[in-house]
């Protein structure tokens, strides 16, 4: 029994465990699969040979035999660039392994690292997309591997857009062009998605056996730990700084508010679609359950979003309740906006639960990882109940994502904030254990999060944040929010203790500033994982909020926790310096605080 994860007291203090998955598997999967991952490889050697143009360093090809023996000792390059990572043997071994490493420099090695590292996803996903035609593979095994497919495949997304800014290559004519610029920011922020995408692949596997997780623990091995590698190597170049655990991005970004009250991510036409009225909204799709729309389901409207797309492309949901099968926005899918009547007027629902043997990540009851998604106006909803354990109803992984006065309700993990950057605005946010988790870097502003009644036995906690390494630019930021008990919490409350957060992680990272806490909040404010895990790693802090629930004296003791008492340090919490949130939100129209002020 998972004890943790379920918000139960643990008798044996074990390590909490990930669920498991159900298979969607569709018939074309494999053939897609394996078509990607030979496009992928050849963007990938493109990208090697631009590479070597720019540092004149002739590689050889990548199958060429070598002889472990005739290997040579790191270069003092080589051995200072490694001495800056958390894994310095695999980063030695990895990069003598990789031609022309030896006769490269420092600033060479960041992008040698990046190439070497992209190599070894594409090989990985290729050797996996040829285990899909082996015979009796069980529901739970099959759903693991799938995740895996979906995670490893954005991981190389991930870093080839990190390489294509650190590296800008024009050899990769005839492939989708990646939606990238060349800040720090970007790369920080690709790296630690692609970290966060392959521990959610290796936890899909654990609990399970067989020769398909054998295989699958084979081509994923040191993936995680190349990744890190890379992200230590850029983060350590100079392109990213940090302070008692918290980054430091852009520090002379101006703190103010633009004149028109939105944030500057969106263009000009994007700014004015969020303020506008539905009536005044062109759309693209109109989804109508009566048959007066474009079409009368959601499913059929994500189906006509063109791939990769540079135009927002508007699909309206009107006034209904929609539950649907496999609602997701997917990688390719770019710069889509979904919007509703209004809160509890548009319902996206589901109950998908773990206890059908889905994965946690699987019971979304809608998901979306395509870069630039914004929903408006609606709500999402997981209705399985507390009994059923984790049962996501909002999922998000897009890059630059805006979730605008939508509600998002359900009991545990509710609101699932699995990776890159991500802004929240004027959201009613609803659940028990873990309803706000993953490994985003995500600003809630002016948002409402309530704590439901759980089970019997349960704690309620708000946040679990999942940072696995330190050199991630990832956290959750509650700013200027209400943290609030719903009324059947609200009347039973004496018998139930809700907490801040706790941590999923080892570098979990969670501050609230300026927000309104209620008295259902034990006084401690937050709570362990299990016992010593992670409390002088973590990083949890506290600025200025009030309420009865936010007074501070009795909170807890842990090295990790820090009552912020310098605007400095809050500031870097905040939208412009946390998300960078000042070069992309005001194109999206979403009014926001850059600064501390509200």
């Amino acid at each position: 029994m998972d004890y943790g994860r379920l918000g139960l007291s643990d008798p044996g203090g074990s390590t909490p465990s990930e669920p498991i998955i159900h298979p969607k598997a569709r018939s074309s999967s494999k053939k897609k699969i394996i078509f990607l991952s030979l496009l992928t490889v050849l963007l990938i050697v493109a990208s090697a040979v631009s590479a070597a143009m720019l540092t004149r360093i002739h590689y050889r090809r990548e199958n060429q035999p070598k002889n472990p023996s005739l290997r040579s000792n790191p270069t003092q390059a080589i051995s200072r660039t490694c001495s800056k990572t958390r894994f310095p043997s695999l980063c030695e071994t990895s990069l003598l392994d990789y031609p022309g490493s030896t006769i490269a420099t420092e600033k060479d090695l960041i992008h040698i690292s990046l190439n070497m590292t992209l190599q070894h996803l594409s090989k990985a996903l290729y050797s996996s997309a040829s285990i899909s035609s082996t015979v009796g593979m069980n529901p739970r095994i099959r759903a693991a591997y799938q995740d895996c497919l979906e995670l490893l495949d954005d991981s190389i997304d991930a870093l080839t857009r990190a390489l294509t800014s650190v590296v800008p290559s024009s050899s990769s004519k005839g492939a989708a062009k990646p939606l990238t610029s060349s800040s720090t920011d970007d790369v920080l922020t690709w790296l630690s998605a692609a970290l966060t995408n392959q521990d959610t692949c290796a936890e899909g596997f654990t609990d399970t056996s067989g020769n398909v997780k054998d295989q699958m623990a084979n081509n994923i091995k040191d993936l995680s730990e190349l990744v890190s590698n890379c992200l230590a190597i850029f983060s350590n170049s100079g392109a990213g700084d940090d302070f008692a655990g918290v980054p430091i991005h852009n520090k002379r970004r101006l703190m103010t508010m633009p004149e028109n009250d939105f944030p500057i991510w969106l263009r000009k036409r994007e700014r004015r679609l969020l303020g506008l009225p539905v009536s005044a909204l062109q759309a693209d799709v109109i989804v109508s359950k009566d048959g007066n729309g474009t079409v009368k389901t959601i499913s059929e409207a994500l189906k006509m979003i063109p791939e990769y797309g540079n135009r927002r492309f508007i699909i309206y949901i009107r006034q209904g309740r929609y539950e649907e099968d496999n609602l997701k926005i997917g990688r390719k899918k770019t710069n889509v906006m979904i919007m509703g009547d209004g809160k509890g007027k548009t319902v996206i629902t589901g109950g998908k639960n773990v206890m059908q043997n889905l994965t946690t990540f699987h019971t979304a009851s809608f998901a979306a990882s395509g870069p630039g998604f914004i929903a408006r106006d609606m709500t999402f909803e997981n209705y399985a109940g507390p009994s059923k354990h984790q049962a996501v109803a909002l999922r998000v992984g897009s890059d630059h994502a805006v979730v605008y006065r939508c509600n998002v309700i359900g009991y545990q993990d509710t609101m699932y904030a699995h990776s890159n950057r991500q802004f929240y605005r004027e959201c009613d946010i609803y659940g028990t254990v873990d309803f706000i988790f993953g490994n985003a870097a995500v600003v809630f502003q002016n948002c409402s999060l309530y704590a439901r009644k759980p089970m019997a036995q349960q704690k309620n906690t708000i946040t679990a944040q999942n940072r696995k390494d330190p050199n991630q630019n990832t956290g959750i930021s509650i700013h200027n929010c209400r943290i609030l008990a719903t009324q059947d919490l609200e009347a039973s409350k004496g018998n139930f203790t809700t907490y801040l957060g706790r941590p999923w992680k080892l570098y979990s990272r969670t501050v609230y500033m300026l927000s309104y806490m209620g008295d259902h909040l034990n006084p401690r404010g937050w709570l362990e994982w299990n016992t010593t895990f992670a409390l002088d790693t973590l990083y949890y802090g506290e600025y200025m909020n009030y309420g009865p629930g936010g007074a501070i004296g009795q909170r807890v003791s842990w090295p990790g926790y820090r009552v912020i008492t310098s605007t400095v340090e809050a500031n870097r919490f905040t939208v412009a310096q946390f998300i960078s949130g000042s070069t992309w939100l005001p194109s999206t129209g979403v009014a926001y605080v850059a600064g501390l002020n509200t």
